[in-house]
Order: C-alpha cells, then structure tokens, then sequence
C-alpha cells in the first residue's frame, strides 16, 4: 500500500506518467497498474486519463491527502526507529526563499555540531514552491515568509522581521541620505527580484502605495546577482537589512534605511503539520526556537533586536 501510495504522490509531483515511474524506479507500467490498483480498492476513478495525464479526481484529490499523511509518518516512524538504534543521521532537506538563504547557516552549523552524521541539501525557492515541496515530500523544512501568503497545514517557528534598505553607491541620487522613502526609491533605476518571487511583490506593493510604478531595469532570481551589480557603484537595489551586511558593505556601497512606511514582514521555519515530528525535523524545530530567543534578545545574527 506505501508503495502505491508513493506513485500518488510522485504524480502529483510529476504531473506525467513516465516520469513519475523513473522518479520512483519504476517501469511505467508497473506504477499505472499500481494506481490502477488503488482505483480497484477504492471502487473510484482516481487519475483522469487520456493520451497524458490530466489531473486527479475529486477522489483522487483526497486520496492524494490522505497518501501525503500516510507516507509522511511511514517515514517518520522508520526515521524515528533508526534514531534510536543509531542517533540521528540522514539528510536534511530545506528549500528557503532567497533573502533567508543567509539564514540558513545560523540553523545548519549549531545542529550539526550537535549531530555530527546528518548532512544537509539547501535550495533556493520561491515562497510558493518551499510549500509545494512541503507538500509534496521533497523537503522536510522551509525558511519562508509567515504573514503575506496563506501557509497551508504547516508548523511555524517565527525568527525576525525582514526590514528594507536602499543599497547604493554614495555617489547615486539618494547616496548621501541618512534615510529614504518609498516614493523617492520610486523614482530611480533598480535591478530587483523577479516577479515571480514574494520579496518582489512586497516591494511592488510598498512602490505603489507611495504613488509609483516598479519599473526595474534589471531583473534576477538570485540576491547575488543583484548584490554583485550594485557593488559595481552602478546600480541600486531594495533588500532586507542583515542580509545586505552578510553580503558585505563596501565603500562603494550603502544600506539607507527606507520610510513612510518602516514595513516589516515576518520570516521563520516552516515545517509540515505532523505529530510527532520525524526525529531530525524535530532537532532543527529546536535549533530554530533556540534561535528566535537569541534573536529576540539582541544577539548576532539576522533581524536581532536589542529589548529596551
């Protein structure tokens, strides 16, 4: 039944047939008549079929659900079985959104000090395909926005406020400012996030509401890019506050702080709604929380503010 239920899940994920059967290490034959099979048992139509795949059933939709949870604490119990014969072990997977990339060493480096025999694979995502992952089994973790999308069934751990800065050269038309605002960041040339990505529709939202119209004249994927062209002195780019001094101020580069509104937004872990945890989710759960204290206290790191 796991087995079967795991085809359901890489369908979902594949949306075809041939690759879903490789990605399971199956024939495709065998994973049809598998899903073939659970359409017996079931007494439903599952998948709609034609000449390709055309998507699930109401039924299917459910039982996709139901296979998610299924195979997710399957995993879960061997993982949890295998930690107490040997302690934790294994890999971790966790797709974050570019601007909480950085962030990702300040969970990965106490962990593995404490669990020497876990390793660890890091993607850069869009928000909404870090939950699409989640969803889907092919991440245990993601390090995402927590206020301006709906989350889904997850667990969140909240760890800062994503705060935003104009990096510029000293020479640019705001360079010598001690603070800008979102109607004059409006108004001169940035290379930005594509669209595709949430950091970038903040950004779009927060240039609107001061009265202008994004209208960058480059566009990536990727912080480093951006970063890279802004420190040529040529460019200038919105970005979130600590990620800019991970990156690296130069001389050449400024981080001006951006007003009317100060917004913020919240970013932290996110992790599947499931209990008990698998024992490595589990782990990183508790490296996170030990981290939003520090962070809450003031202490090093991204987004840490000092109580007064």
């Amino acid at each position: 039944m796991i087995e079967k239920l795991e085809f359901v899940i890489a369908l979902a994920r594949e949306r075809h047939f041939g690759r879903a059967a490789e990605a399971c290490g199956v024939s495709q034959p065998t994973l049809s008549a598998g899903i073939k099979q659970l359409e017996d048992g079931f007494g439903v139509r599952l998948v709609d079929r034609g000449s390709r795949f055309g998507g699930f059933t109401p039924e299917g939709e459910r039982v996709l659900e139901w296979a998610r949870r299924i195979v997710g604490d399957a995993r879960a119990m061997h993982q949890e079985i295998d930690a107490l014969k040997r302690g934790l072990a294994g890999e971790i997977r966790i797709a974050a959104i570019p601007t909480a990339l950085a962030m990702t060493a300040m969970l990965t480096t106490p962990y593995r000090a404490k669990h020497p025999d876990v390793r660890f694979s890091i993607f850069s995502r869009t928000s909404v395909e870090v939950f699409r992952l989640l969803d889907n089994l092919e991440v245990d973790a993601g390090l995402t926005y927590l206020d301006n999308e709906p989350l889904g069934r997850v667990n969140t751990i909240p760890l800062y406020l994503e705060e935003y800065r104009l990096l510029t050269s000293p020479d640019g038309a705001l360079g010598r400012r001690d603070q800008v605002t979102w109607a004059e960041v409006g108004t001169i040339p940035l290379c930005l996030l594509t669209p595709d990505m949430q950091n970038r529709r903040i950004i779009d939202k927060l240039l609107r509401e001061a009265g202008t119209a994004p209208s960058p004249t480059l566009e990536s994927n990727s912080m480093i890019v951006l970063f890279a062209h802004v420190r040529t002195g040529k460019w200038s780019s919105i970005m979130p506050a600590k990620l800019a001094e991970t990156l690296g101020l130069t001389e050449s580069v400024r981080s001006i702080p951006i007003v009317e509104p100060a917004a913020t937004h919240a970013v932290g872990l996110v992790v599947p709604h499931r209990e008990p945890m698998t024992p490595l989710v589990s782990a990183l759960v508790a490296e996170a929380r030990s981290l939003a204290a520090v962070l809450a206290e003031g202490g090093p790191g991204i987004g840490g503010r000092k109580k007064v």
